[in-house]
């Protein structure tokens, strides 16, 4: 990078102290970090806050990335750690998109892979403007052939010894040519078929991984809300706890909403362009069918004026044939292709902001952070519960004075529930005498004793079936919760947004290219042969028709037959006095 001019910056820091100093520096462009690294150096305990003025700057695209450090300089100050955060963007598939851009005066479109950008769309437009460049001239030949044609009275004329074999060939090409457009119109209806079926496979794949998501959020929401009424023996957990839940509760709700909002306005609108597009296939095939086997048929049996309305009818529509299939085929081929570039592109990087949040957005960071901590929180907090509940009334004997914590119980001691987390809320291994939650249920099973109608053990035992229920429905919210750990945890670092994109990238890409890739044969063949099948028709026409040789061959019968009488006549006039 070249770097020129310089930039003034006057720096204050107020500082929580008698310390504190003011600066006035001068540097250029290139020596921008260094002045962030020195701010960065300071000691962290000392809290400030940096204001900084641009007094002048020489390079005029320098306001706006200077715009961007200043508030990332503002905005570091003293967070507390956790995940690093990338909300840088990122273009997708910004060299295959460098086209030119019809809105933008033919300037080169930079915005990269973007669907909700119309400047996107009309440079991918611009695909298809080679092949559209010669259906221009290719109707614009023809309609001036036409005119010729029936204006000026031309003709191709055919010597009696070259006409012969001159229609022989002219037919045979002319089959040749409508085989071709049919079996266009076969490749085009098959091909679609399969792209279409492949593109819906994707398009639900994404919408099965949105619903999973949000089904995922919407479950931690139930089951931190039921946290909120597990007690065990009138214990409940504190009151803060359940605040943070409801709050967290509201935070979980809106993303679970605009994760499902996003996905079903974004899967409705491709799922209308799809259905467009299959329509719009469909219907060339069946059409440019019948299209070519009436051009053979009325060009083999039809009269001459019959023919002439055909050809000027089927000029028209193969020509608006090829007006609209060299747009449509490569707009879609290119949009398919920038699409699976950029899932690619996105995957190797997959914290940035993207176009491609449009389609499957990332759950908010900081809303799986705080599900992720209060969900460990609250786990821990219930194996603290049950355990106190275990150690200090299932496990004690209390004499029969000392209230409700006295039901008679009896036998072994409860082995302690196993705290999955530890002071950091990071994962633990039980240790020996634990009681994991996969086993806690059963083997609390065997402690629970006989009760009487005043609740009172009758058999030997630590646990009435009262506190067994409440102790397995508080181990079953914990292991609930302790199981959506791992798939937060793939939220918070959008993991199952990328694995998403990944497997799009290797296992439906490759059909859905493959499949157009027929498609577009089949529209090529399907223009090509129809438009030589009409050339071929304006030379067919001009062969002598039926009419003419019935009547030179009539001509010709009658011709013979009078001469033919004339001998007969007098061959068999009778001779006198024979």
């Amino acid at each position: 990078m070249i770097c020129s001019g310089f930039i003034c910056i006057s720096c204050s820091e107020i500082c929580y102290g008698e310390e504190g100093f003011s600066l006035l520096c001068c540097f250029s462009p290139c020596s921008l970090h260094l002045l962030q690294l020195k701010l960065r150096a300071l000691p962290p305990q000392r809290s400030f806050q940096v204001h900084l003025r641009i007094v002048s700057v020489i390079l005029p695209d320098w306001e706006e990335n200077m715009g961007s450090w200043k508030d990332q300089m503002l905005s570091s100050n003293g967070e507390a750690p956790g995940p690093a955060s990338d909300a840088s963007t990122l273009v997708l598939a910004a060299n295959r998109t460098k086209r030119p851009d019809i809105l933008a005066r033919f300037h080169r479109y930079r915005g990269g892979w973007d669907i909700a950008n119309k400047h996107y769309w009309t440079s991918v437009g611009f695909t298809g403007a080679a092949a559209f460049s010669l259906a221009i001239l290719w109707f614009v030949s023809f309609g001036v052939a036409l005119l010729v044609h029936y204006s000026c009275g031309w003709k191709i004329k055919f010597t009696r010894n070259e006409a012969s074999w001159s229609l022989r060939i002219c037919l045979l090409l002319l089959i040749l040519f409508t085989s071709a457009a049919a079996i266009g119109c076969i490749l085009l209806s098959v091909g679609q078929v399969d792209f279409h079926g492949e593109a819906m496979d994707t398009l639900n794949y994404v919408v099965n991984q949105s619903e999973f998501t949000v089904e995922t959020l919407r479950n931690v929401t139930e089951y931190l809300s039921l946290a909120k009424t597990v007690n065990v023996a009138q214990i409940f957990l504190p009151s803060d706890v359940g605040n943070d839940i409801d709050q967290l509760n509201v935070q979980l709700n809106s993303a679970a909403d605009t994760l499902e909002l996003k996905t079903n306005e974004n899967s409705s609108k491709i799922r209308i362009v799809f259905s467009k597009v299959k329509s719009a296939l469909i219907t060339i095939a069946a059409v440019m069918l019948v299209v070519s086997l009436l051009g053979l048929a009325l060009s083999i049996f039809g009269h001459q004026h019959v023919i002439h309305i055909k050809n000027t009818y089927l000029v028209f529509l193969s020509s608006l044939h090829s007006y609209h299939r060299p747009k449509s085929a490569p707009m879609l081929f290119s949009a398919i292709a920038d699409t699976c570039l950029a899932m690619g592109e996105w995957v190797e990087n997959p914290h940035a902001e993207t176009a491609l949040s449009n389609i499957l957005p990332c759950v908010d960071q900081r809303t799986t952070n705080q599900t992720l901590y209060k969900s460990k929180q609250v786990i821990n907090d219930i194996s603290n519960m049950v355990n106190g509940f275990v150690g200090s009334v299932a496990n004690s004997n209390p004499p029969p004075q000392a209230g409700s914590s006295y039901y008679n119980q009896s036998g072994p001691v409860i082995p302690p529930l196993c705290y999955p987390y530890d002071a950091q809320l990071q994962e633990r291994i039980c240790s020996d005498g634990e009681l994991s939650m996969e086993i806690a249920s059963t083997v609390w099973q065997t402690y629970t004793c006989n009760v009487s109608s005043f609740g009172i053990c009758t058999s030997v035992g630590r646990l009435t079936p009262a506190m067994y229920t409440e102790l397995l429905t508080a181990v079953n919210v914990s292991y609930a919760l302790e199981h959506y750990a791992p798939v937060l945890l793939n939220l918070q670092n959008c993991n199952f947004v990328r694995d998403t994109f990944r497997n799009i990238t290797s296992s439906y890409c490759p059909p859905l290219d493959h499949y157009l890739r027929v498609v577009n044969a089949g529209l090529g063949l399907i223009s090509v042969g129809v438009m030589l099948s009409l050339a071929l028709w304006i030379l067919y026409v001009n062969r002598p028709q039926r009419e003419e040789v019935f009547a030179k061959l009539s001509s010709r019968i009658r011709r013979g037959c009078g001469s033919g009488d004339g001998v007969l006549s007098a061959g068999a006039t009778p001779r006198h006095g024979a």
